[in-house]
């Protein structure tokens, strides 16, 4: 399972990836949510540092009459989904290739960095604790509240709560929690029944074992 892959974002018009349109808090929440997940997570492509280079659709045909099928037919598809033709790249223009080659130096950059620190965390707590990769469906459960923004994920004696709300706000939670393993955003406060965190923010809470903190 995945947030993006190569075709997901090179069929878009510009090659754009889910980092040019999302925030970066938003990212980690999708990041952890795929990290705890039950499913055998796919990194793409410098995804795991928030790379910002596109990756567009690009070929090399020698064929003429083909090269030019592919750059009119691109440009037809995209303009029915209101792109304008200028807008799309054209996909023999070695330019294109060269936009889509990852960019390793933005790993030294702040915000990537810290990303990647957040993988980094993030795939480490998923090894340390076999509950966060339990394939076992029947084991997960899924709490939320569409219209307050929460949702909360039943990992054994964890939950990963996350509050997409646009303010900080109260989460609820079945049972104590005794420890934050993981946090995206700082500043939450955790109690008997719930969990305070920052908007658009994720965290993974271990609730004590028994009555009220099910394993």
């Amino acid at each position: 399972t995945f947030l993006q892959n190569h075709d997901q974002v090179g069929n878009r018009a510009l090659g754009d990836r889910i980092s040019a349109t999302v925030s970066p808090d938003l990212l980690k929440v999708g990041s952890g949510l795929l990290l705890t997940s039950p499913f055998t997570p796919m990194l793409w492509m410098g995804e795991e540092w928030a790379a910002s280079t596109p990756w567009q659709f690009f070929t090399s045909h020698p064929e003429p009459d083909l090269a030019a099928s592919v750059r009119s037919g691109r440009k037809e598809e995209f303009a029915g989904h209101g792109w304008t033709t200028d807008e799309v790249p054209d996909p023999q223009d070695p330019q294109t290739f060269r936009r889509s080659k990852l960019d390793w130096s933005e790993v030294e950059h702040d915000g990537h960095a810290e990303m990647l620190e957040w993988y980094r965390r993030l795939l480490a707590l998923r090894r340390q604790r076999p509950g966060l990769s339990d394939p076992r469906l029947h084991a997960v459960e899924v709490a939320y509240d569409e219209q307050a923004r929460w949702l909360v994920v039943t990992r054994g004696t964890l939950r990963v709560a996350v509050n997409l709300a646009a303010s900080r706000q109260a989460v609820p939670l079945d049972g104590m929690p005794v420890g934050v393993l993981l946090s995206s955003v700082p500043g939450f406060v955790y109690r008997t029944g719930g969990i305070e965190l920052e908007p658009a923010s994720i965290a993974i809470v271990e609730l004590a074992a028994g009555p009220s903190g099910t394993a």
